[in-house]
């Protein structure tokens, strides 16, 4: 598991992407978990989103959620150096 943790739900528009993949090879010390729901009720149906250590992002695009979830990830490491 790693320091962070970024959740996505299954039915996610965001997963257009392989997020999984490219943020962990990005970041090795991150996990993506991609769960089946999120419990953000028709949420993943009307715009990507994603829990970046509990904390929702969200973007217009799959690309602009993804560049705000790296932005994210680059907060919570800074905690961490």
């Amino acid at each position: 598991m790693g320091i962070v943790v970024v959740e996505i739900c299954d039915s996610n528009l965001l997963n257009t992407l392989d997020v999984e993949s490219i943020i962990e090879s990005e970041y090795p010390e991150v996990a993506v978990l991609i769960n089946d729901c999120l419990n953000y009720c028709g949420l993943c149906r009307l715009k990507p989103y994603a829990l970046v250590n509990n904390r929702r992002i969200h973007g217009k695009t799959p690309e602009e959620t993804l560049d705000k979830i790296r932005a994210a990830i680059e907060e919570e490491l800074a905690i961490y150096q």
